[in-house]
C-alpha cells in the first residue's frame, strides 16, 4: 500500500502502539484538528456533511491551481473519536496532490489498527469521510 508520506507516517505511529494508546493517540490528534477560516464559518450551509459518521462531521475539499488538495473539517469538540479520524485525514492528505489523494486505497484506515479499539460503524464513518474527499477532488474544476 503507497500512502502520501504523512498519511504514512500516521500509520506508522499507529502500527507502533498498543491498542490502548492508539486510542490516546486519537485523542491526541482530535485536539489538532484545525480551526476553519472564516468562510466556513457555517459549516452546515458552506461544506457537505458526512452522515455516516455517528456526530456531526461536515468537510470542504478545495483543489488550488497547481492541484493540491486542502481539507477543512467541522466536528464538535464533545466528538473526539470523530474529531481525530478528521484530524488524521487533514494531517495525511492536506497540502497533498490530487493525483496522490486519489490513489488512497478506501480502506486504508485498516492499517491503523483501530478495529479493537472503535466500532465498526465509527470506522465506517472514517471510510466515509475518505470517499466524500475523493469525490469533491474528482468534482473540483
Amino acid at each position: 500500500m503507497t500512502l502520501p508520506a504523512q498519511l504514512q507516517e500516521l500509520v506508522d505511529d499507529f502500527a507502533a502502539v498498543t491498542p490502548k494508546q492508539r486510542l490516546e493517540l486519537l485523542l491526541e490528534l482530535s485536539r489538532e484538528l484545525p480551526e476553519l477560516p472564516e468562510r466556513y464559518a457555517d459549516a452546515a450551509d458552506s461544506m457537505e456533511q458526512v452522515h455516516e459518521c455517528q456526530s456531526p462531521l461536515f468537510l470542504a475539499v478545495e483543489v488550488d491551481d497547481s492541484a493540491h488538495v486542502h481539507l477543512f473539517f467541522s466536528a464538535p469538540p464533545e466528538s473526539p473519536t470523530t474529531r481525530g479520524f478528521a484530524s488524521i485525514m487533514h494531517t495525511g492528505l492536506d497540502g497533498e496532490s490530487a493525483e496522490d489523494v486519489l490513489a488512497v486505497p478506501d480502506d486504508f484506515y485498516t492499517a491503523l489498527g483501530l478495529a479493537a479499539a472503535v466500532s465498526p460503524l465509527r470506522l465506517r464513518g472514517m471510510a466515509a469521510m475518505l470517499a466524500r474527499i475523493k469525490k469533491q477532488v474528482r468534482a473540483a474544476p
